[in-house]
């Protein structure tokens, strides 16, 4: 997920991910009486909303057993008669959405239909069809804007796993269960192509909530969350508000962390370096962003603002295991303006002193920023554990399904492609346990 750049240009689009609203939500309100109030016009959907008509969504939503999510949530909505229950009706629904999602990805209960159970997308889509169902809804009793916002936030939160991690506190020594957060993003450039999923997505509903084993034996606990691909939810701080938690001294905070999105064709890349500047591809709601990172307000961060942040995770050692099929790169490349300088200069060994960045390893879109965040977080917190980000490679269908005007949503190559993406992920992410320094003395 990133724009990404090589010596050939740029390789497609931004290959990327994203997530949700501001970093405080506001305080809940009294209920309004049930009171008759004047109906507001609908409001109009969003540009991710507006995609679900497509012929695409709604067979994945229809071959996965989510066609009647955001049927049954609207008819929910209905019967809720004041805005604290509201409240607790929407967050609770998101939540329930993730289980969901979680549950038929790991193999729990029914399959709903003969979409792979592997698939990330029936969560992206029935998320919208959530989120359109909530924004058209009109209540018996008077529910203000930024009401109605606050329940957005509740049910993107939930239903993305951002508020549900739960990593295990106490125990001591070596008999402490390590506790590991990993995020993915939804799927993107979808314009291009509905049919398109994120097997950083799908990587983190296989790992959320399960347990590997490092080298020695240790027992490791992954709790994951995705984000959506919109320039204007990591302005907002919905990255931070994630990981802040889990980043502050306290008995869950974490061992290891690494962000995930989708990168370059035919490898895996552990991004040495991420780069403060947002390159203005379009999200996932069209909207393009051309700056420095901005960081929200009311988080700890590093000042000044670094141009640079560098990951800790073991990625000399990572380069070199037997991970899986696809090699796994020591990406160290980057694009910076020199100092003194005026035009940007790709640097295939790292930025040099006092430069300004263009793009990171991971590129400029969404995937580095999500990379630069964690880590400057990570600087600000001082927190000495490994973390960076790491890039997939590309997931494609197969060789005669490569028309998205006339493709099949699925086919065994895609399948095939996206599960022993994710069993890499899985193998990366023990071996770093295994290999990274400190983590036995922990």
């Amino acid at each position: 997920m990133r724009h990404i750049r090589t010596r050939m240009g740029v390789i497609g689009a931004a290959l990327l991910t994203a997530a949700p609203l501001a970093l405080t939500a506001p305080s809940a309100t009294a209920a309004s009486p049930a009171t008759a109030t004047a109906r507001q016009p609908a409001a109009a959907p969003t540009v991710e909303e507006q995609r679900l008509s497509q012929r695409v969504p709604q067979e994945i939503l229809r071959r996965s057993g989510f066609a009647g999510v955001a049927g049954t949530f609207a008819g929910g909505l209905a019967r809720v008669d004041s805005y604290g229950a509201a409240k607790r009706y929407v967050t609770e629904a998101g939540r329930g959405l993730w289980r969901r999602a979680v549950d038929r990805v790991q193999g729990r209960g029914p399959q709903g239909g003969d979409l792979s159970r592997d698939d990330d997308r029936p969560l992206y889509w029935a998320r919208l069809g959530m989120t359109k169902a909530l924004r058209e809804w009109q209540p018996d009793f008077r529910l203000t804007a930024n009401q109605r916002e606050t329940l957005m936030g509740a049910l993107e939160r939930g239903s993305r796993g951002q508020d549900s991690i739960g990593l295990p506190g106490g125990g001591h020594g070596k008999h402490r269960v390590l506790r590991v957060v990993v995020t993915g993003f939804d799927p993107f450039q979808l314009d291009a192509d509905a049919r398109r999923s994120n097997p950083s997505g799908a990587a983190a509903l296989a790992l959320d909530g399960t347990t590997v084993r490092t080298s020695s034996g240790r027992l490791a606990r992954v709790e994951t969350a995705v984000f959506p691909v919109r320039w204007a939810d990591f302005a907002a701080g919905t990255v931070e508000r994630t990981l802040l938690p889990y980043f502050r001294r306290g008995p869950e905070r974490v061992d290891l962390f690494t962000t995930i999105s989708q990168g370059r064709p035919g490898r895996f890349d552990l991004e040495r370096t991420n780069g403060a500047w947002r390159g203005g591809y379009p999200d996932n709601a069209r909207e393009s962003r051309t700056e420095t990172v901005p960081v929200p307000k009311g988080v700890p961060t590093v000042r000044p603002q670094p141009q640079w942040t560098t990951t800790t995770l073991p990625y000399a050692r990572l380069a070199s295991a037997s991970t899986g099929p696809f090699p796994v790169r020591d990406n160290t490349a980057v694009t910076e303006i020199p100092a003194g300088g005026s035009s940007p200069v790709e640097r295939p060994d790292g930025p040099t002193p006092g430069s300004t960045a263009r793009a990171g390893g991971g590129g400029d879109y969404l995937s580095n920023e999500i990379g630069y965040r964690a880590t400057l977080l990570r600087d600000a917190l001082k927190l000495k554990v490994p973390g960076g980000h790491l890039h997939t490679p590309v997931l494609q269908f197969g060789a005669g399904n490569t028309d998205p005007k006339t493709g099949e949503v699925t086919d065994p190559d895609f399948v095939r492609n996206r599960t022993t993406i994710t069993g890499q992920v899985r193998n990366i992410l023990t071996a770093a346990l295994s290999v990274a320094p400190g983590i036995m003395e922990k």
